[in-house]
């Protein structure tokens, strides 16, 4: 079981979203936004994560994190992207652009 934490970076009255952390490395992103009927939860990892690992994330998603928010979760949609992070874009700061070109 790989040893993960949630670094929370944005909650609303309707979503939050999280960095997850293994050690030191962000490996994922989870953006979770509720609504009366249903929780939808997309779910962003690092192509190295095994599906076990996806599935430790999803499970902590469900039963801590959701649960914590104290809702009826109803239908619980998740949506599982998994890759590498080509950019992040902010008007903030200069855009940053990964080794083979693409903004990053």
């Amino acid at each position: 079981m790989a040893d993960l934490n949630f670094e929370r970076e944005v909650r609303t009255p309707y979503s939050e979203a999280y960095l997850v952390m293994e050690q030191d490395r962000q490996v994922g992103r989870v953006d979770i936004h509720f609504t009366p009927e249903m929780v939808h939860v997309a779910v962003s990892v690092d192509e190295s994560l095994t599906q076990e690992t996806v599935q430790q994330i999803i499970d902590t998603v469900d039963e801590d994190i959701v649960d914590a928010v104290g809702i009826n979760r109803g239908n619980f949609v998740v949506h599982i992207f998994q890759g590498r992070e080509t950019g992040v874009l902010s008007d903030e700061s200069e855009n940053e652009f990964s080794e083979d070109g693409s903004d990053h």
